[in-house]
């Protein structure tokens, strides 16, 4: 489910979040499933538990999860929609400062094709 390159420039935990918050869109998880553990996520990624409780931090930051004490972290009652516009609104502001960096419409367009036909990896 959790699939990551650890190859990427992209830190780890940011990987895992936009991740989940990908299949909290596309309704994979949906409201109060459980999320595993951070121990056993840690194990079965081959990474260090303090990078999925970053991931986890973040994401509850965000109001895509919410922890109970002693019995985890689960998916909030949040709509795609609103985690489609958090996803907007992120490439809203990476877009804007590509243009201000001098990048075209055209660049970003052909950028954006490239990602929808797998020719470019993050």
């Amino acid at each position: 489910m959790f699939i990551l390159d650890l190859q990427s420039r992209t830190p780890i935990y940011e990987q895992l979040y936009k991740k989940i918050v990908e299949l909290i869109i596309n309704k994979t998880l949906k409201a109060h499933d459980q999320l595993p553990s951070v121990r056993v996520l840690a194990k079965d990624l081959g990474v260090n538990p303090n990078t999925v409780s970053k991931a986890y931090q973040q994401l509850e930051h965000d109001g895509f999860i919410y922890s109970l004490a002693g019995r985890g972290s689960f998916i909030s009652n949040i709509n795609s929609n609103a985690a489609r516009e958090k996803a907007l609104s992120d490439f809203d502001r990476c877009a804007r400062e590509a243009i201000n960096a001098g990048f075209s419409k055209e660049e970003l367009s052909a950028r954006i094709l490239d990602m929808e036909t797998g020719d470019l990896n993050d």
